[in-house]
This record gives C-alpha cells, structure tokens and sequence, in this order.
C-alpha cells in the first residue's frame, strides 16, 4: 500500500471518528445529554488522526513529484 493510500485512510478514518464524536446524541450513541468528556475526547483524538493523515498524505505527495 502507498504512503498515500495510507494517508488517506487515515485521513478519512480520523473525519470520521469526529463526526461520530460531535453526532453521538443525534444518531443515539451518546450516553448523556450534551457534549460529554467522551465525545470531546473522541474529537480531540479525531482531529488529531486527520491532520497527521493529511500531513502524511501531503508528505508523499511531495515526494512523488
């Protein structure tokens, strides 16, 4: 697999992990109402997981060219 695949992926799993984080009471995961430390946490974590994809992605990018 190619460092920008894998970017991407990560990338793509970290954008997910967020919306899931800051939709949880809406799709009915969320265990309290509000945001709670575990849905912020969860798009802490998230936001970081995307900016390292894309950092990477773009980092492979750069070396193809």
């Amino acid at each position: 697999m190619s460092q920008k695949t894998i970017g991407l992926v990560v990338m793509v799993g970290g954008a997910v992990l967020l919306v899931l984080s800051l939709t949880a009471d809406l799709i009915g995961i969320g265990s309290y109402p509000g945001m709670h430390w575990a849905q912020i946490t969860g798009a802490a974590v998230g936001g970081v997981i995307h900016l390292f994809g894309l950092w990477f992605w773009r980092r492979a990018v750069k070396q193809n060219k």
